[in-house]
């Protein structure tokens, strides 16, 4: 029999993990449908955190490893949870080498979808083709026309898929949390404080449903988050101009006139050409539908979370294995048959590793967000959270009740 055609649908992350796991260990037959003209036509986000079992062995299963270490960031595994205050929760260093890494070592998004890219087979990635619909009977409609003949169409296109309405009709909404995200330019050396505070690494800062967080990239920019609990429209009704970045600023200034310093510094110092307004946006826990055949999903097209437990690029990677390892399954025995089987026995496993994700990810935000006294009323919670999550339930209890114990007797001297 002839190998499958499969359409990919998006060129990020898992899309191209995919496509690069297909192009090395089978014949199938792969075309992948990026709606951008290229790939450096957007910024493409911060830095990122992969981890052992998803992220991490996605980059070595497609032999990227050893690339991935040109960029990786160990020292970027430095991690600090405080309030707005200043006061520390969680003081993780970062590490020197990957000998001594906790499992996480960071890199740009735009570093790893590059490292990506450059691993599918040429030819195979089709730039400027934007989804406009697919039709009942799988037909994909683009700005440039009709394609089709594919057995499979993976829908790998993101929050705001036009694959998904094909199997759900359910769209992601908003989490409850918006802002402002902004960029400081050269911050180790033009402000060696607040490189220093960051350490390379991640600071997150929470209290009273808000939140100040600072990330150093690879290029030596801190990316910062200024979001907080917020109503859907406030892009609307904020009553300054989001493209006034002094007006951005008095506004940041003004909410958070109570917060620290050096934490307040990040906003005060940061670019003012470079500042974008957004919403969170998620799908419901649990997200699942009845398997059609010839059409699927991977990554936030299936179970869009927020950013808050550093897993959507890692569950979306994993994905990417799980559907490789299928379709090449399929393609082996042949027919359509064979196909849809794999394909919906790699849905099933898909929504319970995405819904565990989704708790873990939704636990996290609904701690720091919407827990009064976050983060010294709820830190037990996020910590047990993120150390128990591969745990059986019998560890799982005791390190719970040891993480908690912890928190409590720190929390009477502290």
């Amino acid at each position: 029999m002839s190998p499958f055609k499969v359409a990919i649908i998006g060129a990020g992350p898992a899309g191209c993990t995919l496509a690069c796991i297909l192009g090395r260990e089978s014949d199938v037959q792969v075309t992948v449908f990026e709606g951008e003209s290229s790939v450096d036509t957007r910024a493409q986000g911060g830095t990122l955190d992969l981890h052992t079992d998803t992220g991490l062995a996605a980059v070595r299963r497609a032999g990227l490893y050893d690339e991935f270490l040109k960029y990786a960031r160990f020292d970027g595994e430095a991690f600090v949870v405080c309030d707005k205050k200043m006061k520390k929760y969680i003081n993780l260093k970062g590490n020197t080498s990957e000998k001594d890494s906790r499992g996480r070592p960071e890199i740009d998004r735009v570093q790893l979808r590059l490292i990506l890219l450059e691993s599918v087979p040429k030819g195979n990635i089709r730039w400027g083709c934007r989804l406009q619909s697919v039709d009942d009977d799988l037909c994909l409609h683009f700005e440039h026309g009709v394609e089709k003949g594919f057995d499979l169409i993976v829908g790998a296109d993101g929050a705001w898929s036009k694959v998904r309405p094909l199997v759900s009709s359910i769209q992601p909404y908003y989490s409850g949390i918006g802002g402002m995200d902004l960029f400081i330019a050269n911050a180790e050396e033009r402000y060696p404080d607040l490189h220093k505070m960051i350490n390379r690494g991640s600071v997150f800062g929470f209290s009273d449903g808000k939140a100040l967080m600072g990330q150093q990239k690879g290029d030596r920019s801190l990316i910062v988050y200024a979001w907080s609990v917020r109503d859907q429209d406030w892009k609307k009704t904020c009553g300054y101009d989001l493209k006034d970045p002094k007006a951005v600023k008095r506004a940041i200034a003004k909410e958070y006139s109570d917060w620290a310093p050096e934490l307040m510094k990040l906003v005060e110092v940061a670019n003012e050409d470079d500042m974008i307004a957004r919403n969170l946006y998620m799908l419901p826990v649990g997200h699942r539908w009845q398997n059609r055949p010839g059409v699927t999903l991977l990554g936030d097209a299936a179970h869009l979370m927020t950013p808050f437990a550093g897993e959507g690029v890692n569950l979306a990677m994993k994905d990417a294995i799980n559907l490789a390892d299928a379709i090449i399954a399929a393609n082996k025995v042949g027919g359509m048959d064979a196909l849809t089987k794999q394909v919906k026995m790699f849905e099933e496993d898909m929504f319970v590793r995405g819904t565990k994700t989704q708790l873990q990810t939704k636990g996290n935000m609904d701690d720091q967000f919407f827990t009064p006294g976050a983060p010294r009323t709820s830190i037990q919670n996020f910590v047990v959270r993120g150390v128990t999550d591969d745990m059986n339930a019998v560890t799982a209890y005791f390190v719970g009740f040891l993480v908690r114990t912890y928190f409590w007797v720190w929390k009477i001297f502290n």
